[in-house]
């Protein structure tokens, strides 16, 4: 059980697998770790790169999209997080809410990395950004977790 924890907590830091991978693979086969265990070990995996994706990546980024090796893929990794600021900017009820649920609705390319730069981009409050991005990350546990039960539950997992 620890070694599965383990490898659930790194595919849950991984970026565009993130949470929803490390938790399906944490809840599946069932039993064999038991469900807070699996959410606590998945969200902390998550949300522990945000600060260094807040603080860190856009300057990054920005110095390697002119590398001859690096540049394409660390101006994709901008491109995508400029798009995902653009729609959190479109929110009608707050940029923190659309953060919150642009984290929080798993679909491919969004999660706590892309919201996360996307904040950054933004120059949004790093305080309020990771709050928005935990919630998100709760949001996205909660549906992944309830379809991964639902679907073990059909199957007869």
């Amino acid at each position: 059980m620890v070694k599965k924890c383990i490898i659930a907590f790194l595919i849950s830091m991984v970026p565009l697998i993130e949470l929803r991978g490390g938790l399906i693979y944490a809840l599946i086969p069932a039993g064999v770790i038991p469900v807070p265990l699996a959410y606590a070990v998945c969200i902390i995996g998550n949300m522990l790169p945000v600060p260094v994706i807040f603080f860190f990546a856009r300057k990054v980024l920005e110095w390697g999209k002119d590398k001859k090796f690096i540049g394409k893929f660390f101006t994709f990794c901008l491109e995508k997080g400029h798009k995902g600021g653009q729609k959190l900017l479109r929110g009608k009820n707050g940029v923190y809410i659309a953060l919150l649920l642009f984290v929080g609705i798993p679909l491919p390319g969004t999660g706590a990395w892309t919201g996360t730069l996307a904040a950054s981009i933004l120059d949004l409050d790093f305080k309020k950004s990771s709050i928005a991005v935990i919630c998100g990350v709760f949001l996205a546990a909660f549906i992944i977790g309830v379809l991964t039960l639902l679907g073990i539950n059909i199957v007869g997992g």
